[in-house]
């Protein structure tokens, strides 16, 4: 499939030369980190590397951050953590991803969900006005704000959610995966108490992920057994894949990569297709520059995403984490846009994308819409 384009990064990013070769290299050296002889330091050692470098990322003192086995897993270990410490009542976004939503519904806590706005921007003012008014009887305040959304790239406001939060008492967690390698991230300037991220989507393996925290987060230990990754983590740790996701850090902070022309090229695709009346979601908030969302009234979701496959052109429906299901947005109805909720797509790009890419992209989904409309004026 050489003759492919590849626009779902925010599912997955292709594996970093860089990481495919770090992967190699500690498969090679073997050895279990926990162990004292030579091929065991040599795992820590390794493993301890690439903890500096996804610190470095993301902002965060290297002994605050926690390898796990994604970014699935850290949410979970967040929301959880945070239940056992007492929570009773968890706010989590409408934009949530699905390990934040139904992490947090399948707990004994009560869950409430803070709205967005059209723009898929998160309301503080209800928060706000929310925490003002919180029951101690329901424990510390726990609210779940992704930093960037996985479907639309819309960026939320995360320092001053922080605030309100903390001025509540409460805990602030942040989905952060879909944001970092793709706008600075600083856990510290951002003022979270958990923030999580995920190797494949950084271009390293997938099966890697984890989490940075802070004072103000109480992590309880899910997953029982040894004493792993001081005592938050139990279970040997993926010494390989944690090598690729440093490996895949440090291309992110050597490359210095130009993000402002990834988001140059996605808008001038967008125009094109915004002239026979799609629509772009979030295109007046803040958002990654890889992502685009865009619905077309009339033409369905997966009548789209079979015409541009058929072509060679891989974007998706939204999350990739629905069992490969194409189903209406959560997201999208959340943001007062459910009428187009079954019409959109998610173009992502990333490490690799050229503005070849995004021109082929628009080029094929416009030869296929001419042929739709065609149909549709023909039934008509």
């Amino acid at each position: 499939m050489s003759s492919s384009i590849y626009l779902d990064y925010n599912a997955t990013a292709p594996v970093r030369p860089q990481a495919a070769a770090a992967v190699a290299r500690a498969l090679e050296v073997g050895g279990n980190p926990s162990s004292v002889h030579a091929a065991g330091r040599a795992a820590r050692a390794i493993m301890e590397s690439a903890r500096e470098s996804i610190a470095r990322l993301i902002g965060a003192p290297a002994p605050d951050v926690v390898f796990t086995s994604g970014g699935a897993e850290a949410n979970n270990l967040c929301l959880d953590s945070a239940v056992a410490a007492g929570s009773r009542r968890l706010i989590v976004s409408a934009i949530e991803h699905a390990t934040v939503t139904e992490t947090a519904k399948a707990s004994p806590a009560e869950v409430e969900y803070l709205p967005v706005g059209r723009d898929g921007v998160a309301d503080l003012g209800w928060l706000r006005e929310r925490l003002a008014g919180w029951d101690a009887a329901d424990g510390r305040p726990f609210v779940a704000l992704m930093l960037a959304n996985n479907e639309t790239g819309v960026i939320q406001p995360i320092a001053e959610a922080a605030e309100i939060v903390h001025a509540a008492g409460g805990w602030l967690h942040v989905d952060a995966i879909q944001a970092i390698g793709k706008i600075p991230v600083d856990f510290q300037a951002l003022g979270a108490d958990t923030l999580t991220f995920s190797g494949h989507k950084l271009g390293a393996p997938q099966g890697v992920g984890g989490l940075a925290y802070g004072a103000g987060a109480t992590l309880v230990r899910r997953q029982h057994g040894g004493g792993h990754e001081r005592g938050r983590r139990a279970g040997t740790e993926n010494v390989p894949g944690i090598a690729g996701l440093g490996a895949a850090a440090e291309a992110i902070l050597t490359a210095n990569a130009d993000w402002s022309r990834h988001a140059a090229w996605r808008d001038a695709a967008a125009e094109r297709l915004k002239s026979v009346g799609a629509v772009v979601m979030g295109e007046g908030a803040p958002r990654t520059p890889n992502t685009l969302c865009v619905a077309t009234p009339g033409w369905t979701s997966d009548l789209q995403l079979i015409a541009l496959d058929l072509a060679g052109v891989m974007v998706s429906a939204g999350s990739a984490c629905s069992s490969g299901k194409v189903k209406a947005s959560h997201v999208l109805v959340a943001m007062d846009q459910g009428d187009l909720a079954s019409c959109a797509i998610r173009v992502s790009g990333g490490w690799n994308t050229t503005e070849a890419d995004w021109n082929r992209f628009a080029d094929v989904w416009f030869e296929a819409y001419q042929r739709f409309a065609a149909r549709r004026k023909e039934v008509a």
